[in-house]
């Protein structure tokens, strides 16, 4: 294969999997700081938010992805995210990609097909995941927001999904042993702690310590919480809302339920605080509360900056978003991926979180008060903050690059410096 001429530093492929933003933002803001630090970064994704990104990664492949409808229909009815003919034609898709740029590794995020892609094609893949998916995470499942529970209640539907949980794992991971089998890999199993983060390397965008993990193996890294906001101005009101004021910033975010923003403006509309609204691309509604100030997106880490209480989806972009700035999170959770977060955030004792399902406008407003007021919370993210500070994402995936390459080991650097020689 032959590769053409670069920057003289490794060539990196990094693969993103646009069904949600998450998944678009940490391998492209790795990948930015890798090729300022002097890898040749190739991005592969669909081009659906590429009005969201810089230019930092100019060398661009189109492939495909399941639509974020899609995608989200199927967690919320707890179906299988992929059959086994989409993650075929991601395969090939995959490797049509990597012969195009013959990449020395692999980077990806939630791109489940690279498993097996980049194995076929004897290239190690470093698989970007959260730590609440590990196979080595001492976790507790809580039930998420699924049609039965609707119609049981949380409490029955948590023994209800405990017992039924393992074999609707189970079905899930099918689609990929099918896969893997087709290509003569091994099976990972029926564990889906394994289908969602297997790579040659495994790396938690997570901080150590939120999470009670067993010993993991040398492949097993936390690397951070890796920080992104859109490339977007400003909206034209952004100069204008009141400074003296305390502040929620609020973005359901890519995943969460654009259905719930009624709610959340009729409790917004209660407190004596501003409110900055991200609808994540969803329609404006046509009248907005007085306290509230509105657009289809935000500079994120501009908005948290001016927030004294964030309010989400209990992601975690946007949860580790407000903590890196030492602000408490209330969290709204729908799918089971955001109530492991969440509940991780609420165990340090840095946030709160409310059922989305059963999301009632003056709850809501009277958990914002109380975080508002809560200064043991602020204090819990102001500590988190202190801790995550001394964390450098893209210089530890750095440095399992170099690993992977069998490169040496390299110094930590600074965004910017030069660290393949």
């Amino acid at each position: 294969m032959t590769k053409p001429s670069g920057r003289g530093g490794p060539r990196l492929l990094v693969f993103s999997e646009a069904v949600t933003l998450a998944h678009i933002a940490r391998p492209y803001a790795l990948g930015a700081e890798l090729a300022q630090a002097g890898c040749d970064v190739h991005l592969a994704r669909h081009p659906r938010y590429d009005q969201l990104l810089g230019n930092a990664l100019p060398q661009r492949h189109a492939i495909h992805s399941i639509s974020p409808g899609a995608f989200t229909g199927a967690l919320a009815r707890g179906a299988p995210l992929y059959d086994l003919q989409t993650l075929q034609s991601y395969v090939e898709d995959d490797l049509r990609v990597i012969a195009e740029v013959g990449p020395d590794a692999i980077l990806g995020d939630f791109r489940l097909s690279l498993a097996v892609s980049a194995a076929v094609a004897g290239v190690p893949y470093l698989a970007i995941a959260n730590a609440y998916w590990s196979p080595y995470c001492r976790q507790r499942y809580p039930v998420p927001e699924l049609p039965f529970v609707r119609v049981l209640g949380p409490a029955a539907g948590q023994l209800l999904f405990d017992a039924v949980r393992p074999f609707a794992f189970a079905l899930h991971c099918l689609p990929m042993h099918r896969l893997r089998r087709h290509y003569g890999l091994p099976s990972l199993g029926a564990d889906l702690n394994r289908v969602y983060t297997h790579g040659d390397y495994t790396l938690y965008a997570d901080a150590p310590g939120l999470f009670s993990m067993r010993a993991l193996p040398a492949a097993h890294r936390f690397i951070g919480p890796v920080n992104w906001s859109p490339e977007v101005a400003p909206p034209p009101w952004w100069h204008e809302v009141p400074a003296a004021t305390r502040c929620v910033y609020v973005t359901l975010g890519s995943s969460g339920r654009a259905d719930l923003l009624p709610t959340v403006l009729a409790a917004l509309a209660e407190l004596d605080a501003t409110a900055l609204v991200s609808t994540a691309g969803a329609p404006l509604p046509a009248d907005l509360p007085d306290n509230v100030y509105a657009a289809p997106y935000l500079p994120g880490a501009d908005a948290v900056a001016r927030a004294d209480v964030v309010l989400c989806n209990g992601g975690s972009p946007t949860s580790q978003q407000a903590l890196l700035h030492g602000v408490p999170v209330l969290g709204l959770p729908g799918n089971l991926d955001q109530y492991l977060n969440m509940s991780a955030v609420v165990r340090a004792g840095a946030g709160r979180m409310l059922r989305s399902g059963r999301l009632r406008a003056d709850e809501l407003a009277r958990q914002l008060r109380g975080l508002l007021d809560d200064t043991g919370s602020r204090a819990a993210a102001g500590r988190l903050a202190a801790s995550w500070r001394a964390l450098d994402p893209a210089a530890a995936c750095g440095e399992v690059l170099r690993e992977a390459l069998g490169r040496g080991t390299v110094a930590h650097a600074t965004p910017g410096t030069e660290v393949y020689r």
